[in-house]
């Protein structure tokens, strides 16, 4: 199947809406080092289109239901370089569009402005992720990754063409780009995002060591940091009051520039009427009333959940 229920093992910190997962690529030629696929998918760097693609999800998209949320993608960006040839992800677009369905594209790609006119069509919004304003910082963080102008660009065109658009400022790094975060949503907010979705570096597998390999101070004091966090469903957290903290400031800028806020398994509830991934701005598409621009947002009260130590 290359439809696939989002969050299959239902983790107790996903509070993303029902919805299915499409990947149209397995692999992705970003290289972020902060990277979470790589840990369980095999030859990561190697991005290689699905088999038979369209075929199958011309199958399988007629046996769901009109205005089912579709996500692409949430292991390998639907907007690799090959997709400017390729444009699988253009054709997975058409038929999710055809069949009734809505779609959320997540990316780092620039590429993603090049399907405006037909995002603008159907119901879509697209979350662009944005870690770092710093050229220099990219270049490491993300080697393989569109420049962050280019990614702000393509917000820019996708929101004059009515696409609603969200940001991911995610994940923040101790050290390495929690000192951006206020320019971070200044930025996004004048490239026409309504949402910001962030959360706080977790390390899988491998992910730590290729952040120390190349910040070689700032991973090691991250790495001093993880020490006095805990490990959940075999993913390292930072200690809770430096997450909530992080997530805090990330909450008062989006506060300011006038942008709803969640956060993405962090352990708080979602506030009612904002979706953590952003995909409540599809309530928006065809109003000129954007009321949720003004809906509550993340607040660090009584609204934590849990979070249950493991080994």
């Amino acid at each position: 199947m290359i439809l696939r229920p989002f969050d299959p093992w239902k983790s107790e910190l996903c509070t993303c809406p029902a919805k299915l997962s499409l990947n149209p690529y397995t692999g992705c030629p970003h290289g972020c080092l902060y990277c979470y696929a790589s840990s369980y998918i095999l030859r990561f760097a190697e991005c290689r289109p699905k088999a038979d693609l369209l075929r199958r999800l011309v199958r399988e998209s007629s046996r769901i239901s009109p205005g089912t949320l579709v996500s692409l993608s949430n292991s390998s960006d639907p907007y690799p370089p090959q997709e400017e040839g390729l444009r699988l992800s253009r054709g997975c677009l058409q038929i999710l569009k055809e069949r009734g369905l809505c779609a959320q594209v997540v990316t780092k790609s620039h590429l993603v402005a090049r399907d405006a006119d037909l995002l603008s069509e159907m119901k879509a919004c697209v979350a662009i992720t944005i870690t770092s304003l710093s050229e220099s910082i990219c270049r490491k963080l993300e080697p393989g990754a569109p420049s962050p102008e280019r990614r702000l660009d393509a917000m820019a065109k996708l929101s004059a063409k009515g696409v609603p658009i969200s940001a991911r400022i995610d994940p923040i790094i101790p050290g390495i780009n929690d000192e951006e975060i206020d320019q971070l949503a200044a930025a996004v907010s004048r490239a026409g995002a309504r949402h910001i979705t962030s959360s706080t570096f977790k390390t899988r597998p491998g992910n730590m060591k290729k952040i120390i390999s190349v910040f070689a101070q700032e991973g090691k004091a991250l790495e001093r940091l993880f020490s006095r966090g805990c490990k959940v469903a075999g993913s390292g957290y930072l200690p809770e009051e430096i997450r909530r903290d992080l997530m805090h400031r990330v909450n008062e800028s989006a506060r300011r520039e006038k942008m709803t806020f969640s956060t993405c398994r962090e352990g708080w509830a979602k506030v009612p009427g904002i979706s953590c991934d952003g995909s409540h701005l599809l309530s928006a598409i065809g109003s000129n009333e954007h009321s949720l621009m003004h809906s509550p947002l993340f607040h660090t009260g009584d609204s934590t959940i849990k979070i249950k130590q493991r080994d």
